[in-house]
């Protein structure tokens, strides 16, 4: 990744407002950007978590999902998904479909860093093992659904915030994550929503 990678500023609407450089946009004052999350399945229902590399600006060394990332300005967000499963995980996906196309969050770290959101949750299906690039992923481990879910909502499992209050809403969904309806993209905000298409 360059440092000149740009992100996609939003206003509360979801629309397009500009764009920012990626590597001056997380601090104390974080503008509202587009990002996605993705939750990663095995053919067992296992889903895979990562933990933060130790030198990320935001929540280092944090386990979390499977994969976070940025749009590129134009790129649909199903593609975003596939390319930095590929760059972080060494991942190609069998499946990737859109889950909570509305999820918005803001979090602040101790030290006054913010993450400032709107960032839609995909779920994608693969075969094999990650392959996690040390710049992004500090490890990684498959872990059964059902105990990821009960152990975040119990308080067990220490989980990045966004995670935290992502997985109340997947869980809503149903125990068998193989079964989660994919959700319809017109509910995406819509800087995502012009070009969004469903990656297979």
């Amino acid at each position: 990744m360059t440092q000149d990678e740009h992100v996609v500023l939003v206003n509360a609407q979801g629309e397009a407002i500009g764009t920012a450089a990626k590597s001056v946009v997380h601090g104390v004052n974080t503008p509202l950007h587009l990002a996605f999350s993705c939750y990663v399945f095995d053919g067992e229902g296992r889903v895979l978590l990562t933990r933060r590399a130790s030198h990320k600006r935001t929540w280092p060394g944090v386990w979390t999902n499977s994969c976070c990332g940025h749009p590129l300005p134009g790129e649909p967000l199903a593609e975003a998904v596939a390319r930095r499963l590929s760059y972080e995980l060494g991942l190609a996906a069998e499946s990737i479909e859109l889950m909570l196309p509305g999820f918005a969050y803001r979090a602040v770290m101790q030290d006054g860093t913010m993450e400032h959101e709107m960032c839609p949750v995909y779920r994608a299906v693969v075969a094999g093992d990650p392959r996690p690039n040390p710049e992004e992923v500090g490890a990684a481990r498959w872990m059964p659904w059902k105990e990821f879910t009960d152990d975040v909502l119990s308080g067990l499992l220490a989980i990045s915030p966004w995670c935290g209050e992502q997985v109340p809403l997947l869980a809503a969904l149903g125990g068998d994550p193989a079964a989660w309806p994919p959700a319809d993209p017109a509910g995406l905000p819509p800087a995502a929503r012009v070009s969004h298409r469903s990656a297979r």
